[in-house]
């Protein structure tokens, strides 16, 4: 009998062990190329913890996948018309400030633009920026800084814009003058018009994920997309090659923010780790990781080592993406019948 006791006991401090592993373990849903390896690898080796992150492309993308199920994430990263709609929604868990000292650091300029969110009861703002258009300078060396630049036909087959109806929409909308959040179907129709009939024929594709990898390789020579997403793929000695810029008409910004999900397990890991993160010099190695300008973090810049690709002047003339509630099916429909037409 003392035999199996210790037996028992044994197996019952295995199971411990494989419990408390589990609960050291934090889990990130997080924006493809938007979590420096060396600021993970920081946070475990201080915390004593393991952190695990999977990836997505787009705000619909994560969406959708939360909705059709999937759990186990404790942190997810939404720009601030889905920090909205998940918040509607009852998808989050309250943010405990007290627990995030670091929020001290947070710029003025975020908290006056998170309508989203007034008071950041449910998101800790992440990084605020905007997407743009990168070149390869060694084949297009003279370009405008417009979104015009698709419409240029000596540069068919050499360009991609993104997978994610906000962000096209919205810069067709900026080009003709109109609000990123514009519901007006007149605006819509113009809009959705340019993309069709301008832009698509003289793109390769509508690609959301893939265009960094492209660009790297030299097959497009111009996309709209994220900066990160092609320095991340493009080597460093590389760079002199690249250009990034923010059209001159402006177009949709974002706050993407570190949300704690519902159903989240490890919710106090989750707070340190949104505390870690807004720490001035660990914040400042995340903007060095992509040429980042220190948009939300005001004690961030001092520690930084590399000159941001854009600046947040650079983003005067871009809009915040509102949460459009019902007017999305209208967006919706209009995205159907650009990406699925002949």
């Amino acid at each position: 009998m003392r035999k199996l006791s210790v037996l028992a006991l044994g197996l019952c401090f295995l199971i411990v062990l494989a419990g408390c592993g589990k609960e050291n373990t934090l889990y990130l849903y997080n924006w493809t190329y938007y979590t420096p390896d060396s600021v993970i690898e920081k946070f475990e080796q201080e915390f004593g913890v393991s952190v695990k992150v999977d990836s997505y492309a787009s705000n619909e993308e994560m969406y959708a996948k939360l909705l059709a199920g999937a759990s186990g994430y404790d942190i997810v990263f939404p720009s601030q018309d889905y920090t909205s709609i998940m918040i509607k929604e009852g998808m989050f868990k309250e943010i405990d400030w007290a627990q995030i000292p670091n929020g001290k650091y947070i710029s003025d300029l975020v908290r006056e633009k998170a309508t989203y969110d007034p008071g950041f009861r449910y998101s800790v703002p992440y990084y605020m920026g905007t997407a743009g258009v990168i070149v390869n300078t060694k084949k297009v060396p003279d370009f405008k800084k417009s979104w015009s630049i698709f419409e240029r036909k000596d540069l068919a087959g050499r360009m991609s814009l993104m997978d994610d109806m906000r962000e096209v929409l919205g810069d067709s909308l900026a080009y003709h003058g109109f609000s990123v959040n514009s519901l007006n179907p007149e605006e819509l129709a113009i809009a959705a018009d340019t993309i069709e009939n301008d832009w698509k024929p003289n793109i390769v594709r509508f690609d959301a994920e893939g265009y960094g990898k492209s660009f790297a390789s030299g097959d497009f020579w111009v996309v709209q997309g994220y900066a990160e997403c092609v320095y991340a793929e493009v080597p460093e000695e590389n760079w002199d090659g690249i250009a990034f810029f923010v059209p001159e008409e402006g177009g949709p910004m974002y706050i993407d923010s570190m949300c704690i999900l519902k159903n989240s397990k490890h919710y106090d890991l989750a707070l340190e780790f949104m505390n870690f993160i807004h720490r001035p010099e660990i914040y400042a190695e995340f903007c060095d990781e992509f040429s980042f300008p220190s948009s939300v973090n005001t004690a961030a810049e001092k520690y930084m080592k590399v000159t941001p690709v854009y600046t947040a002047e650079d983003m005067l003339n871009c809009e915040i993406k509102d949460d459009l509630g019902e007017g999305l099916a209208t967006y919706n429909e209009i995205w159907e019948d650009i990406r699925f037409s002949d």
